[in-house]
């Protein structure tokens, strides 16, 4: 019999499989016991949905016997496997989790009721409720969970507990919202953080971690996995990646900068206690142009976020880009290369007015060629902020 697709007002567990023989009955019994608590409860229908990765042990023909729905996801991965599985249904909720009885879908109940009461997204939290002897390794459960969830709430200011479970329930038009493409592990981490930053109304309820029980090795990579979980947090904060080293560097080298061009012709120049000299110009200068590009690159990563709606722009940024034009950006670059320029001749006018004898200008050179460089990325930066707002002068056109 073909299965439809179960409509609105309904609920859809989605569990993504690769070769899960051992477990994967069991999780889908456990998924339907559920639906029959919803349905008894909150008069839910539901499904259960199993997003099948290319497995070669059986695991579908078992997944159907237990009362799940498979779907062929052929493209491998995670976070494949769960798009494919979601694409399946028009369910108003759904809940995502693994195939390796380390979660306990009867857990998902009370996340559907907080979704029923307006939330948009529900996250488990194995630290609120109980992690069991032997299903967590201590470097996961305290290092890299915690370090993990620690920075999530630095960089995006949120007040999730357990960055990482694995069990959640969203509702699906939540889920459209936003719009994710990651086919790894990274689906998790991406999930977690485009909700927060489209201030989707987040709730956490306590869930039980248990012993995977399919006998070998998890599909998960702690190390491997974690990495990208850090990297892909950083590539979605640009304040944080981009624009808190280019305040940093862009500080450094223009106090530093100035410093030195005070001391006049002293050979050193004492700074804090220490002394400095025409090296530190140099390293100066190049602080200063790493800072203006990071900074670039930090607006840049901002209009694409906006651009692609799974941002929401901060008044400070509206106010920013409703102001920001092109020819700004032009004007900025070439008054900077201009003066540059100007600093660059006349101490070229004097040595050739000195009958090109001792030149003793390298900090005033050094500085000259900061301007002209800073300047240069600035006028071409403008025309790629201009590329990125469809080509238009105007650099709010990102805003919706």
């Amino acid at each position: 019999m073909l299965h439809q697709p179960i409509q609105s007002q309904s609920v859809a567990f989605v569990l993504p499989c690769l070769n899960e023989a051992q477990t994967i009955s069991q999780c889908v019994t456990r998924a339907c016991e559920a639906l029959e608590i919803l349905r008894s409860q909150y008069h839910l229908d539901g499904e259960v949905i199993v997003a099948d990765n290319g497995s070669t042990d059986g695991s579908q023909e078992l997944a159907r016997i237990a009362g799940a729905r498979v779907v062929d996801v052929p493209h491998r991965g995670y976070g494949a496997a769960l798009i494919g599985g979601f694409a399946a249904s028009d369910a108003e909720y759904l809940v995502m989790g693994d195939s390796d009885c380390s979660y306990d879908f009867v857990d998902a109940v009370p996340m559907i009721k907080t979704l029923m009461n307006g939330s948009d997204f529900c996250m488990g939290s194995r630290f609120k409720g109980e992690i069991k002897p032997g299903a967590m390794p201590w470097k996961n459960r305290y290092i890299g969970n915690p370090v993990l969830s620690t920075i999530l709430r630095v960089l995006f200011r949120t007040k999730i507990s357990d960055a990482h479970c694995g069990i959640r329930a969203i509702r699906n038009s939540a889920y459209k919202q936003l719009k994710l493409s990651s086919t790894g592990m990274e689906f998790a981490s991406e999930m977690v953080l485009k909700s927060v930053l489209l201030d989707l109304d987040i709730a956490e309820v306590p869930v039980t971690l248990s012993p995977d029980l399919r006998g070998r090795p998890p599909h998960l990579n702690p190390w491997r996995d974690g990495l990208r979980h850090l990297i892909y947090m950083l590539m979605l904060s640009p304040s944080w990646l981009f624009m808190v080293p280019a305040a940093g560097l862009l500080s450094f080298g223009s106090f530093m900068l100035m410093a030195l061009l005070l001391g006049g012709n002293a050979e050193m120049v004492n700074v804090a206690g220490f002394n400095v000299g025409d090296h530190w110009a140099v390293v100066s200068g190049g602080c200063i142009v790493i800072g203006v590009q990071t900074a670039l690159f930090g607006l840049m990563a901002l209009q694409y976020s906006y651009r692609e709606g799974f941002r929401q722009a901060t008044p400070l940024a509206r106010t920013f880009l409703g102001r920001s034009r092109l020819q700004y950006w032009l004007l900025a670059g070439m008054a900077l290369m201009f003066s540059g320029f100007v600093w660059a001749g006349s101490i070229a006018t004097g040595w050739i007015a000195s009958d090109y004898g001792v030149l003793n200008e390298m900090r005033g050179m050094i500085t000259a060629f900061t301007l002209i460089m800073s300047g240069a990325q600035i006028f071409f930066g403008g025309f790629l902020m201009s590329i990125l707002s469809g080509n238009r002068s105007r650099h709010s056109s990102v805003l919706s």
